[in-house]
């Protein structure tokens, strides 16, 4: 009788760690993030506010920009768009009717203007309640950011109270950045989460400091790139695998490629599937 092994989730290609970022607010700066983020070989979400769009043409003292300018910047630009709130409300202080409203017509209008289909979300001021996730559920929306920081590598147990690593303005962001990179988990899989606005480079005058993670971070073989939505649905895909009694016989039932391993090796169970470990 074969001795049941101990699996755990592998990321595309059998890496054992993800990188994700994810901006808010739709701002001009996240013209340059995306530049820097494009040269390093980095993925991430931005998650865009489509009621306070600038007028077209026009330049806003704030740095939103119009929507022909976001489509510019985002479409086509390997990143995710993603809710933030219609009009960046606090959306637990909301009735259901209206909470409903705000995440579903910038869901809408997002979809309408980037041909996508648009599924993530951050919580805009990164405040919520178990009502707001109903309502999230109810619009079709898979995930959504808090503020919160954990300043480990962990995947979420619930998408709907996802946090971060940690911010940009962390003062342990290099320290994390190098624990992350030098290190591998024998086990559970990692993910560093990095979030911020990109205006904040401008206002702190530092935009080094992402020029030094991205640096830093990427061009890594043993790293996945992947959107927050990619990973989203890759580990919510995982969990549809099916395991024969004695684990030694695994059925995918699901449209993705998954990837699994032991410690030592990895294997990949394609679509349709049923492998013999």
């Amino acid at each position: 009788m074969k001795t049941k092994p101990n699996l755990w989730m592998r990321f595309p290609g059998g890496k054992r760690k993800t990188l994700t970022l994810s901006y808010d607010d739709g701002v001009e700066q996240d013209t340059r993030l995306i530049g820097i983020m494009q040269k390093h070989g980095l993925k991430g979400t931005f998650n865009l506010n489509s009621g306070p769009f600038a007028a077209e043409g026009i330049a806003d003292p704030n740095w939103k920009m119009d929507i022909s300018r976001a489509k510019t910047v985002y479409k086509d630009s390997g990143m995710e768009v993603a809710v933030h709130g219609l009009t960046h409300p606090h959306l637990e202080q909301l009735t259901p009717a209206r909470c409903t409203w705000e995440v579903m017509t910038d869901r809408d209008n997002l979809e309408r203007e980037f041909g996508v289909i648009v599924r993530g979300m951050a919580y805009p001021y990164g405040t919520y309640s178990d009502l707001v996730v109903r309502c999230l559920q109810a619009c079709g929306i898979a995930y959504a950011r808090t503020v919160l920081s954990t300043h480990g590598f962990a995947l979420p147990s619930d998408w709907y109270h996802l946090a971060a690593t940690c911010r940009h303005r962390d003062p342990r962001l290099m320290e994390l950045a190098e624990q992350f990179r030098e290190k591998a988990p024998a086990r559970e899989p990692w993910m560093f989460y990095l979030w911020g606005h990109s205006f904040e480079f401008d206002m702190d005058r530092n935009w080094n400091v992402i020029e030094e993670f991205a640096d830093y971070m990427g061009g890594r073989d043993d790293i996945w790139y992947a959107t927050n939505l990619e990973i989203c649905d890759y580990t919510e895909a995982w969990k549809y695998l099916v395991f024969s009694a004695d684990g030694t016989r695994i059925y995918n039932p699901t449209a993705y490629p998954l990837w699994l391993g032991d410690g030592n090796q990895c294997v990949s169970v394609q679509p349709g599937e049923e492998i013999e470990w």
